[in-house]
């Protein structure tokens, strides 16, 4: 079998060309160039710099397999940049992360597997699929603290049929073993966590150089509506935020609620964060049939699962949870079987009713 390797230069993806290699097929690598700055440079700090692509170029001789840098720039520009920036500007908080997968690398790499006379994609990612002989599932990672299951929900039949994660199969310590087993370069490399195109910095700081329009001055209020202050743009607050509020009342202050229209951000108390009920939207089912009752929802990458129910587009927690915010993303689950994601919309709680 021949197959296209999406190799981000990370130790992940590394072992997951090398798995496929020793297995016997025919290994194709790329990288994605995603982001570059206004006069074209690649970034310098965070994931999928230079050094990242260098990295993946080495390991790719190391494997004596053939290797390609794939410009699609444009493509996350239009498609998870912009997108970041406008979710931000209307009070949600986006995953550009999630966005950049379903949008970006896996539609786009699937769609290149013709041009690479390949059968099939792989990429390093924490997850594992299995077929019933009807359909593909998607379950949880071997390794439960690295499982990255929740941010490939929003993968469909289409994605999954064609790719393979081999390293969803082994813990993170296995992963660095066979690493360094075969003398990789990348086996001690440490992990970035930081969204690609914003890097080490604050992401307020990203949308002031590249999109200082979104930040338009409004109102801060209690939730009840008593006036505490002004602010310079809802782009710079997210809902649970408590540090950075621009002004003192006394007592710890959290953001509930943004209100995109009046441009007016709600400060109230931890209890105010409370949300047991969510609208969900652009929801996406994994086999392509819709699911109702009881299921797993994982609403953060790294957060642990709620009991919930299902209900069409209504998502009621079984027990009050705390700062949810519309543009997140949330996965459902069946033990460790992905049933689906969708975004979250709205929330409503008890306490506010």
């Amino acid at each position: 079998m021949r197959v296209l390797v999406a190799m981000s230069g990370g130790v992940d993806s590394s072992v997951a060309a090398a798995l496929m290699t020793d297995a016997g097929n025919e290994v194709v690598g790329v990288t994605l160039k995603l982001w570059s700055g206004p006069n074209g440079e690649a970034p310098t700090a965070g994931c999928c710099t230079v050094s990242d692509a260098e990295d993946a170029r080495r390991v790719a001789a190391q494997l004596d397999i053939p290797y390609y840098v794939l410009d699609y720039s444009e493509e996350f520009r239009d498609g998870v940049v912009d997108r970041f920036v406008a979710d931000y500007a209307s009070g949600r908080t986006p995953n550009p992360c999630i966005e950049c997968n379903r949008t970006v690398k896996f539609d786009q790499l699937l769609s290149r597997l013709e041009d690479f006379d390949c059968d099939i994609l792989v990429t390093g990612h924490h997850a594992r699929t299995r077929f019933d002989g009807e359909n593909w599932a998607l379950h949880r990672g071997e390794d439960e603290a690295k499982d990255q299951s929740y941010v490939l929900s929003m993968l469909t039949q289409r994605e999954l049929a064609r790719t393979r994660f081999p390293v969803g199969e082994l813990t993170k310590p296995q992963v660095r073993a066979v690493a360094a087993g075969m003398g990789l370069r990348t086996a001690r490399k440490p992990e970035s966590m930081d969204i690609c195109f914003v890097g080490q910095r604050d992401y307020r700081g990203f949308l002031a150089d590249h999109a200082p329009e979104v930040f338009q001055p409004g109102e801060i209020v209690d939730i009840s509506g008593n006036h505490l202050g002004e602010h310079e743009g809802i782009a710079g607050f997210t809902i649970g935020q408590r540090r950075g509020l621009g002004v003192a009342v006394g007592e710890p202050r959290f953001v509930v609620r943004i209100d995109q229209g009046s441009s007016t951000v709600v400060l109230g108390q931890r209890d105010d964060l409370g949300v047991d009920e969510v609208t969900l939207e652009q929801i996406t089912w994994t086999n392509g049939e819709p699911c109702s009752g009881p299921v797993m929802a994982q609403y953060r990458a790294h957060g642990d699962p709620a009991a919930a129910f299902l209900d069409g587009d209504r998502l009621r927690f079984d027990s009050t949870q705390r700062a949810i915010a519309p543009g997140q993303t949330v996965a459902f689950y069946d033990q460790d079987m992905v049933l689906g994601g969708a975004l979250i919309a709205d929330s409503t709680s008890e306490h506010s009713r």
